[in-house]
C-alpha cells in the first residue's frame, strides 16, 4: 500500500472508532478510489480495525491486483450487496458504518439478508477526509485545470476568434469539440458533460447543448473541465460574440466578475463558506439582480467535480488549508441571456491561490 493510501485507511480507522462502529462498508466508487486507488466503476469495501476486504467481480479482478495493494482482493460473483453483507456477518461485526449518502435502501436491504449486526449512518466517513487534498492531489487538479485551459485556447483561437470561423457552429458541435481534445491530449475524458449555450439559452443554468447554431450578437457561455490522473477541473468563461449585445448583458457581466473578484479576495482558511457566499449574493442583490443568482457561489473539487464543502447560504462548513473549491457566481435573466464566472481556487495557510488563469475581462469574439 502506498504511504498516502495507508494514511487514509488509519483516518477511517480513526473514525470508526470514534463512532462506535467496528466496520465500514462502501460501494462508491470515489471514496473507494480515494482508499484504495482503485478506478474502476465497480467494486466494494469492508474495512474492520485489523482488515481491509476489497472485492470486485472479474471484469476487474485484474486491474485490482495492479491497483490495490495490501487489501485483501477477492473476486466475487453474484450479488455485490449480498456479499458484502456476507462478509460483515463472517467477521463478527456489530455495527458497520456507511455514508447514507451514496447507499440505496435496495442494497441496505440485500445486505441485511445476510448481516446481523447494526448499521451505523456515518455521513463523513469518508467525504470529511476527502476535503482536505494533499499535495500529489493538487498537483493532479492543477494539471487537470491547466489541460482544460489550453483546449479552452486553442479553440477559442481556432474556432471563435477568427472572423467567420465558426461558420454554423452549433453548441454541440462546440461541447464535442471539447470533449474530444480532452481526450486527445491525455485526460480521462470531460469531468462532467460540458455545457456550451448561445444566445438567450445561456440563462439556462445547467443547460444541454443543442443544434442551434452561432449566430452574430450571439452570448457564449462555456461551463467545462476535464479529469485526468482521476482528479477533476472546473472552469467557466462568457464571452460576447460578433458584437456587444446591449447594455444590459455588459452591466450583468460587470456585476457578476465584480462580486466573483470580492468573493475571492474574501477567500482564506478559517472563514465560513456561508460568509463568501453572502459576500458575492450581497453585491448582485444591492445591483438588483439577487431574484437571478439562485444557485450557491460554489462546491469543492477532487475526485468528483461536486464535492464538499459547500459554498452557499446554508454551509456550515469552514474553509481549511488544503481545500480545491469553486467560486462561481452567476446572473441569469430568463430568455434574455446569462452570464456565470468560475475559477477553481486553492485555499492556502496565506489566503487562496487561484488555479485558473484564463481571462476574465469581457471579450467580443471574432469582432
Amino acid at each position: 500500500m502506498s504511504a498516502q493510501h495507508a494514511a487514509r485507511l488509519a483516518a477511517l480507522r480513526a473514525k470508526l472508532a470514534g463512532a462506535d462502529s467496528d466496520a465500514f462498508f462502501s460501494f462508491s466508487p470515489p471514496a473507494n478510489q480515494y482508499l484504495t486507488g482503485f478506478s474502476g466503476s465497480t467494486s466494494a469495501l469492508v474495512v474492520t480495525p485489523d482488515q481491509a476486504r476489497f472485492l470486485c467481480d472479474f471484469r476487474y479482478t485484474e486491474q485490482a491486483g495492479q491497483q490495490v495493494l495490501d487489501y485483501d482482493v477477492e473476486e466475487v460473483k453474484g450479488d455485490m450487496a449480498v456479499r458484502v453483507g456476507e462478509r460483515l456477518d463472517t467477521l463478527g461485526v456489530k455495527a458497520a458504518a456507511f455514508d447514507p449518502g451514496v447507499v440505496s435502501v435496495s442494497q441496505s436491504t440485500r445486505i441485511q439478508t445476510e448481516f446481523r449486526g447494526a448499521f451505523k449512518p456515518l455521513p463523513d466517513a469518508v467525504s470529511s477526509l476527502r476535503m482536505i487534498k494533499t499535495n500529489e492531489e493538487i498537483e493532479k487538479i492543477r494539471a487537470a485545470s491547466q489541460l482544460a485551459e489550453a483546449v479552452l485556447a486553442d479553440l477559442l483561437d481556432s474556432t471563435l476568434r477568427a472572423p467567420g470561423s465558426a461558420g454554423a457552429l452549433s453548441e454541440r458541435e462546440l461541447a464535442a469539440r471539447f470533449e474530444y481534445e480532452f481526450k486527445r491530449r491525455g485526460a480521462e475524458g470531460a469531468a462532467f458533460d460540458t455545457i456550451a449555450l448561445f444566445g438567450s439559452r445561456t440563462s439556462l443554468v445547467h443547460g444541454q447543448p443543442s443544434d442551434r447554431p452561432l449566430e452574430k450578437g450571439d452570448i457564449v457561455l462555456l461551463d467545462l473541465g476535464c479529469r485526468k490522473a482521476g482528479y477533476c477541473s472546473d472552469l467557466t468563461r462568457t464571452y460576447a460574440y460578433g458584437t456587444m449585445p446591449d447594455a444590459w448583458f455588459r452591466e450583468i457581466y460587470e456585476v457578476t466578475l465584480t462580486a466573483q473578484k470580492a468573493a475571492l479576495n474574501t477567500l482564506k482558511a478559517g472563514i465560513r463558506c456561508r460568509e463568501v457566499d453572502a459576500v458575492a449574493r450581497t453585491i448582485i442583490h444591492e445591483a438588483g439582480y439577487g431574484d437571478y443568482f439562485g444557485h450557491g457561489l460554489g462546491h469543492g473539487v477532487g475526485i468528483e467535480v461536486h464535492e464538499e464543502p459547500r459554498l452557499n447560504a446554508e454551509s456550515q462548513a469552514v474553509l481549511e488549508h488544503g481545500m480545491v473549491v469553486t467560486i462561481e457566481p452567476g446572473i441569469y435573466l430568463p430568455e434574455r441571456g446569462g452570464v456565470r464566472i468560475e475559477d477553481l481556487v486553492l485555499v492556502t495557510k496565506e489566503g487562496r491561490e487561484v488555479l485558473s488563469s484564463a481571462p476574465k475581462e469581457l471579450e467580443v469574439l471574432a469582432e
